[in-house]
């Protein structure tokens, strides 16, 4: 399941992308924009920074940006700067020590086809794919 951090994050990240321009966003605004908490954006975004996602300045005129274009952020690369690994079993993360059963186990195809079926997804929908997505009237996330 995919957390109100990680949701958030992606929120967050439309919120600059169609601000992008070069000039940098005070997170007081997207918090503003988003209908979110303040202290809940500034504890997200050190994440998106230290991932390489975006980058700040200080003091005046400063604010936050995205390091890239949005057609070249993905979902995926997201929500595993916010979330970390998304696999749906402990066997199938990052850096996992191999499982004894694996060879006997019946159920480890099912969870790495539906870790596949994740991972090809949100690596397929891009920052500006939701960017130009229209918004039906009942919008929520």
């Amino acid at each position: 399941m995919i957390s109100t951090k990680g949701r958030y994050s992606i929120r967050i990240m439309i919120d600059l992308a169609e601000r992008a321009g070069g000039d940098y966003i005070p997170l007081k605004e997207v918090a503003e924009r988003q209908g979110l908490s303040l202290k809940y954006v500034e504890r997200i975004v050190p994440v998106l920074k230290e991932k390489g996602l975006v980058d700040s300045v200080h003091g005046k005129g400063g604010g936050y940006r995205l390091t890239k274009d949005p057609d070249r952020y993905t979902l995926w690369e997201i929500l595993n700067a916010t979330e970390g690994d998304l696999a749906p079993v402990a066997c199938l993360e990052r850096g996992a020590a191999p499982c004894d059963r694996a060879a006997e186990c019946k159920t480890l195809p099912v969870w790495k086809d539906y870790y596949k079926l994740t991972k090809d997804y949100f690596s397929g929908i891009t920052l500006a794919d939701l960017m130009s997505a229209p918004i039906p009237d009942n919008y929520v996330i």
